[in-house]
């Protein structure tokens, strides 16, 4: 008994050191700043506080998102009851846009060699001739990343420039100007640095203890990585004209469901998707006006003038949807390669629907119509006709017609055939 109190007591004791073992927890911000990125964020943040994190580190590699999706990142940060520090890493990676708040109101902000931060000129939907808005928007923007800036003991003069000169950094400049506080080579090289740093918290200073500590990687989800891939600019410029094909395919051919049921589903991924994008809405109007030139184009089908003018409008929409980001601007490329497959195959399938309209009617007593016969008994005017295999009533509409005679259908009414003779040249 008394040694399995001993090891009861042994197995309780290294439970308990393994439990006390000092951990740091990671998320990655490496693009573009949408609802996703900050479920993400928060779902590790709500981690690091169950698990008693030494502290929450962020790698930042992002040009930037929506600003809506920004600030509820931002209020977790400064409300954060576990040090949060910002790494922009690795070596080439930025922090532009957006991913300056998040940056600067991290407890830390440390770069990487070879990184920069800033350029944060807030992008609205906004036309470039409604200056009061866009200053509104302006003022607001560098009141708030005043704010921040303030509140950690930042360089508030630099974070107001970044947001209305768009002026950007690198980790020396930035270092100077006391915009980051550390400039780390690499994660070891940052966990020294942090050692025995003072954080300020809500509740209290928190002293941090990077010896011998071990960092923990916390991937995404699936759901967070098939969302993430879908926040990609490209990525939903596809689904936008995958839905509009299945919309236009479910158009010209009614009761298919199989077209509008991929289309309705890709639209909305696409509108999802779209989020993440500083939209134009001038863009968007002349996409949507496109998709109804096609769907008028596929119900009065003329010499394809509306499929020209749709064409056109997707180009022109495409092109101005976005505002002038690089890093999350639509490829060209894809544009005109979705333009050009876009009339290509809706020309075909109008082209199709026209043949199809032009095309004789085969079945039914309809195709009789403008078929050759042969007088089986004379015609004065009723008696009986071979066509097409078959034997028929038919009256005559220009006067008695004798056997044997070739014959023309002109009219079907009900079982009986009105027939005229055929003149010699067609005989």
């Amino acid at each position: 008994m008394a040694a399995w109190r001993k090891f009861w007591l042994v197995f309780l004791l290294i439970a308990s050191l393994a439990s006390a073992e000092k951990f740091a927890l990671t998320v990655k911000i490496d693009g573009p700043i949408g609802p996703v990125t900050y479920h993400q964020f928060r779902r590790t943040l709500q981690l690091a506080r169950q698990q008693n994190a030494e502290f929450l580190l962020i790698y930042l590699d992002t040009p930037g998102g929506l600003l809506s999706s920004t600030r509820k990142l931002v209020q977790e940060i400064l409300e954060a009851d576990v040090p949060v520090i910002g790494y922009v890493a690795p070596r080439g990676a930025q922090c532009a846009s957006a991913g300056t708040f998040i940056g600067l109101a991290c407890h830390v902000l440390a770069m990487a060699p070879a990184t920069n931060i800033g350029a944060a000129h807030p992008v609205t939907l906004l036309s470039s001739e409604d200056k009061t808005m866009e200053t509104k928007a302006v003022n607001d923007t560098v009141a708030f990343i005043r704010s921040i800036a303030f509140l950690r003991g930042r360089n508030a003069t630099w974070a107001e420039k970044a947001v209305r000169e768009s002026i950007s950094s690198t980790e020396k400049e930035a270092l100077e100007q006391k915009v980051c506080d550390l400039v780390a080579s690499d994660i070891n090289d940052l966990l020294r640095q942090l050692n025995g740093r003072k954080i300020r918290l809500s509740g209290g200073v928190r002293v941090l203890k990077t010896e011998n500590l071990l960092v923990k990687e916390t991937g995404a989800r699936l759901a967070e990585r098939i969302l993430g891939l879908l926040s990609d600019p490209n990525i939903a410029y596809l689904l936008l004209i995958i839905g509009f094909w299945g919309i236009i395919l479910e158009f010209s051919h009614p009761g298919a469901s199989i077209p509008g049921v991929v289309g309705t589903i890709a639209l909305v991924l696409a509108f999802f998707a779209l989020q993440t994008i500083s939209l134009n809405a001038a863009g968007m109007i002349l996409i949507f006006l496109s998709l109804v030139f096609f769907i008028i184009e596929t119900f009065t089908p003329g010499f394809g003038t509306f499929l020209v003018a749709g064409i056109i409008t997707l180009v022109l929409g495409s092109l101005m949807l976005t505002r002038p980001q690089p890093d999350l601007a639509i490829s060209r490329t894809l544009i005109l390669g979705s333009a050009t497959f876009t009339g290509v195959v809706l020309g075909n399938i109008l082209w199709l629907v026209k043949s199809a309209r032009r095309r004789k009617v085969t079945t039914g007593r309809e195709a009789l119509i403008g078929e050759e016969g042969r007088v089986v008994s004379p015609l004065n005017p009723d008696g009986t006709v071979f066509v097409h295999g078959e034997y028929w009533n038919a009256r005559s509409l220009s006067g008695p017609i004798p056997r044997n005679e070739r014959v023309r259908v002109v009219a079907v009414e009900g079982m009986i055939l009105t027939v005229q003779p055929l003149s010699r040249n067609e005989g």
